[in-house]
């Protein structure tokens, strides 16, 4: 009996562990972080020279549709973005090969005009580093995002260059 109280404590504990490690705070404008990012689809894919990094972009439903209808410029309000960000790294099977390697960020722009109409309907949130700590002291951190993305401005305040396939 002592052993299966041990036991289940163990189990408890672990699952609480589990279900805690698995919440990530809100970014501090409030935008939750989606949980099922991981299984959105391709949007595309960048190469930043400046900074070293990779990238791939995805979408939500409603983004995935825009893009296949062609109708982003403007993307419609619901849309969302994540991009996935690591340091490149050199395969070390193949050299000329250039791979993720560490993680540094996750962030999403979710489109909603009416929320979002002071950074041209779009709301900013980024998660740093595996642990996921949101990114920004406060809700102010989405003027940064914004003054960055506002040279594309013609293309509805987003830099990615939607893919193409056959």
């Amino acid at each position: 009996m002592k052993n299966l109280m041990i036991f289940l404590f163990l189990a408890a504990s672990f699952l609480s562990a589990a279900q805690a490690s698995e919440i990530v705070p809100p970014s501090p404008n409030g935008i939750e972080f989606p949980k099922n990012y991981k299984d959105w689809r391709l949007v595309s894919t960048s190469h930043r020279l400046d900074n070293s990094t990779l990238r791939v972009i995805v979408g939500n439903d409603k983004a995935i549709e825009a893009v296949r209808s062609n109708n982003i410029n403007p993307w419609p309000d619901g849309a969302i973005l994540g991009k996935m960000v690591w340091k490149e790294a050199t395969m070390l099977s193949w050299e000329k090969a250039v791979v993720p390697g560490e993680f540094v960020h996750v962030e999403f722009m979710e489109k909603d005009s009416k929320k979002y109409p002071s950074t041209g309907g779009w709301g900013f949130a980024r998660w740093k580093g595996m642990e996921l700590k949101p990114y920004g002291q406060n809700e102010s951190f989405v003027f940064e995002c914004f003054g960055c993305h506002t040279p594309v401005k013609e293309s509805d305040y987003v830099f990615t260059h939607t893919s193409t396939m056959p």
